[in-house]
């Protein structure tokens, strides 16, 4: 087996597993710190948004000082102390004494994140141009995956096994994933800057400033669409349902189908990427999902939104995957680390915008208005993307042929 495809398969094991480490904790999080020793309801939700939100505010100041040590000691170096370090943290949750030492160690998961960052530029950085597309779509949708069946993993591990247990299963699997990298992930890492950059150095060293901002405000905006309807999902189940009985399995499915959809999806959208350019696959996919979150206010009942909900899948496997394929395509290899750090820190920061932002609408108007802010922000980011990155790399890409052409006559 070739390099960039073994490294390909224990990267994407090792990042699902992180993402349902990141998320698994959601639905028994309101549980645990009641069980902790917390009976105030109100508490008990104020504690629960504490310790959720933190990971993902912490993970996103991180990431960018992950991704310089990346470059700097190569990427197999900061996987290997990701996810180590989560096996311990994330264990060691299973023991807090009480809510304080639960969000201190919410805390330090964030501080030592950043296996998703190291992943990337690995799998961006030691995989051939004729792949890239297929590698870093395939990649994606590991980490969306897990972050969208972590919810439906914590919960069944914790209904089945113990509130204690999903902390433990995670932990094990974190370092399982921490000696399978030891083992068979291969880096042919070589220093190209010797000296460390500030951060201003490194954006003054960016060659396409205005593109890469771009990139970032729209996987920000990105990740806030896919986490708006995460807090939601489980109420407005059980609105759609008849009878109250089964409601948390359908609530697990409907979070399943688009992490489903996407595992479908992304690798041959990624593969098409590299055929037609990524720029067009992220325009036609952002469209789509903006088009698809419409009728998901209009639905009669839970199979109705769980089949919008794997649709909604598939346009979201050319989002994500493109964003990166652009990021690398015009990012130098020097800086590769700490330019997919900021990015994962606008993730990170999505994600924690997406879950408030849903909440808020939800609480202040209607759950049905969730999907159509929703749609509406991919919409307007649909036509950001078109003036700001299609039109300028399909203008980038005509002059090229032009030159190519001159040059053969």
């Amino acid at each position: 087996m070739s390099m960039w495809k073994r490294n390909l398969i224990v990267c994407w094991f090792g990042m699902f597993v992180t993402g349902v480490g990141m998320s698994q904790i959601a639905p028994v999080l309101p549980l645990y710190i009641k069980h902790l020793g917390v009976d105030n309801a109100d508490s008990v939700a104020q504690f629960s948004g504490i310790a959720f939100g933190i990971t993902f505010i912490v993970s996103a100041i991180f990431s960018p000082i992950w991704g310089l040590a990346a470059d700097r000691f190569g990427r197999k170096p900061m996987l290997l102390r990701a996810s180590l370090g989560m096996a311990i943290v994330i264990s060691c949750m299973g023991f807090a004494p009480n809510v304080y030492v639960l969000i201190a160690l919410r805390l330090l998961q964030g501080t030592i994140t950043g296996y998703s960052t190291a992943c990337t530029t690995l799998i961006a950085t030691q995989t051939d141009k004729e792949h890239a597309g297929y590698a870093l779509g395939t990649l994606s949708t590991a980490s969306i995956a897990g972050a969208l069946l972590g919810p439906t993993i914590g919960g069944f591990i914790a209904e089945s096994m113990g509130l204690q247990s999903s902390f433990f299963v995670t932990g094990g699997l974190m370092l399982v994933a921490f000696i399978t990298t030891a083992l068979f992930v291969k880096e042919s890492f070589h220093r190209e800057d010797k000296k460390t950059l500030s951060m201003k150095e490194v954006w003054s060293s960016v060659p396409e400033k205005s593109l890469t901002l771009t990139l970032f405000v729209t996987f920000f905006i990105l990740t806030v669409a896919l986490y708006t309807v995460e807090p939601i999902i489980t109420v407005y189940v059980t609105q759609l349902s008849k009878s109250a009985s089964h409601v948390a399995l359908l609530a697990g499915m409907t979070f399943s189908a688009s992490g489903l959809a996407n595992i479908i999806a992304a690798p041959r959208l990624g593969k098409l990427s590299d055929r037609i350019g990524a720029q067009k696959v992220i325009l036609v996919a952002l469209i789509a999902a903006g088009l698809l979150f419409i009728p998901q206010a209009f639905v009669q009942n839970p199979w109705q939104l769980m089949g919008l909900r794997f649709l909604l899948g598939l346009a979201a496997g050319g989002l994500i995957p493109s964003v990166n394929i652009l990021v690398k395509k015009i990012t130098p290899d020097a800086l590769t680390g700490r330019v997919f750090g900021f990015n994962m820190s606008a993730g990170y920061l999505g994600t924690f915008a997406g879950s408030v932002l849903g909440g808020q609408v939800a609480a202040w108007f209607e759950i049905r208005d969730v999907f159509f802010i929703t749609s509406v922000l991919l919409l307007i980011n649909a036509g950001w993307v078109y003036f700001k990155v299609y039109k300028k790399l399909s203008l980038n890409g005509r002059e090229n042929n032009g030159r190519l052409k001159e040059i053969r006559n």
